[in-house]
C-alpha cells in the first residue's frame, strides 16, 4: 500500500509529501518502484506538482546559505562531510534513467532530515502529527509523531515510531489479548495501558496500567504497572522500573527529559519540530539536559538550550537550525 494516498490532500500535508519524497529519492536506497511510484504520486493534481516544485526550491535556496556557513565554520565542514559526499555509481545509473526534470534535481539531497516512507502502512503520522485509532469497541491505539504501522490479525504491526495502547478493563474477561508486534518481539495486553516504541533498532515495552507480557526469542517477559524492558534483534534486558507520567508525557503535549545528553534532546526534538536542529558544537553533545518542554513551542524550548549552554544559532530556509 502506498502510504501518501491516504494522506489528506491540504498544503501542509502535501509539503510534508514532497520533502519525504526528496529525502526517499536522494538517500541512496530507492529503487525503480520508488521512481514510478513518485510520478504516480506527482501527477495526481497540480497541488502534488506544485508541492514538489516548492520543496525542491526551498532546497535550492538553501544550497547558498549552507555553503557560505560551511566555508566560515571548519567544524561543521567536518561534521557534515559524510552527508555531502557523492552517491554511489549504482545511485547515479539509477538517477541517471529516471524520467523527468523534477527527479534529477531531487537527487542533489536535502537537509532536512524526514523519516524514511513506510510503503506498506496502513496508518502513519507525519513529523509532530499524533493519530488516534478506534480498533473495536476495547481499543483505543494513539499513533506518536513520524510512526508508521500495518493491521494484522489481533492487533499491529509497528513498523518505525510510537504507539499508545489503551484497553478497556469492563471487556477484558475472555478477551483475546491486543497485541503490537514491533521487530522481532511482540507485546500483548489484555487491560490496562501499554507503550510500544521502535525507533533505531531497539524497541521499548513500558507497562503504564495493568499487565503486559513480552514475548522475545531471547525470553518472556511479564510487565506490571511502572515498568519496562528493552529489546533488540539478539536480546531483550531484564524488567526495570520506570516514571510512567514522564514517559507518557507525550499523550498529553510535552517533552520530559532528566539528565539527558544534549544530543540525544537534539535526536528527539527533531522527531516532532519540522525541519532539523543539528548539534554541531561537539563539546556540548554530552551535557545534561534536565526540563519540560511544550511540544506545541519547541522553538522556545530551543532558544531555552541555547542561552543555557551559550550556543550560536543559525537559522537556514527549509527549517534547519543549526547549534555551535
Amino acid at each position: 500500500m502506498n502510504p501518501f494516498l491516504s494522506t489528506s490532500d491540504t498544503a501542509d500535508a502535501l509539503q510534508q509529501e514532497a520533502r519525504v519524497w526528496l529525502r526517499r529519492l536522494s538517500g541512496g536506497q530507492a529503487t525503480q518502484w520508488d521512481a514510478q511510484a513518485f510520478l504516480r504520486w506527482r501527477e495526481r493534481s497540480a497541488a502534488h506538482r506544485t508541492a514538489f516544485a516548492e520543496a525542491r526550491r526551498q532546497w535550492q535556496a538553501l544550497q547558498p546559505a549552507a555553503g557560505e556557513l560551511l566555508r566560515s565554520d571548519p567544524a561543521l565542514q567536518a561534521l557534515l562531510r559524510p552527508a555531502r559526499q557523492r552517491p554511489p555509481a549504482r545511485r547515479r545509473a539509477f538517477l541517471g534513467a529516471m524520467a523527468g526534470g523534477a527527479v534529477a534535481a531531487a537527487a542533489a539531497g536535502i537537509a532536512v532530515n524526514y523519516p524514511p516512507a513506510q510503503w506498506n502502512a496502513d496508518y502513519r503520522t507525519a513529523t509532530g502529527e499524533q493519530k488516534s485509532l478506534r480498533l473495536g469497541d476495547s481499543v483505543q491505539v494513539v499513533l506518536n509523531t513520524q510512526t508508521s504501522a500495518r493491521r494484522q490479525d489481533g492487533g499491529l504491526e509497528l513498523l518505525e515510531g510510537e504507539a499508545a495502547v489503551d484497553l478497556a478493563a469492563d471487556l477484558a474477561n475472555g478477551r483475546q489479548p491486543f497485541c503490537i508486534a514491533a521487530g522481532s518481539g511482540r507485546s500483548l495486553g489484555a487491560a490496562g495501558r501499554f507503550e510500544v516504541r521502535y525507533l533505531d533498532g531497539r524497541v521499548r515495552v513500558a507497562c503504564i496500567d495493568g499487565t503486559v507480557r513480552l514475548e522475545h526469542p531471547g525470553g518472556s517477559r511479564l510487565l506490571q504497572a511502572r515498568q519496562q524492558a528493552v529489546y533488540d534483534s539478539a536480546s531483550v534486558s531484564d524488567v526495570a522500573a520506570i516514571d510512567a507520567a514522564e514517559l507518557s508525557a507525550w499523550r498529553h503535549g510535552e517533552l520530559v527529559f532528566r539528565q539527558v545528553p544534549l544530543e540525544k534532546v537534539v535526536r528527539e526534538i527533531n522527531r516532532y519540530r519540522p525541519g532539523r536542529v543539528l548539534l554541531a558544537s561537539q563539546s556540548q553533545r554530552q551535557s545534561a539536559v534536565s526540563g519540560r518542554f511544550a511540544i506545541a513551542h519547541l522553538d522556545a524550548a530551543l532558544l531555552q538550550i541555547q542561552r543555557s549552554f551559550d550556543l550560536r544559532a543559525s537559522t537556514l530556509p527549509g527549517g534547519l537550525l543549526i547549534l555551535a
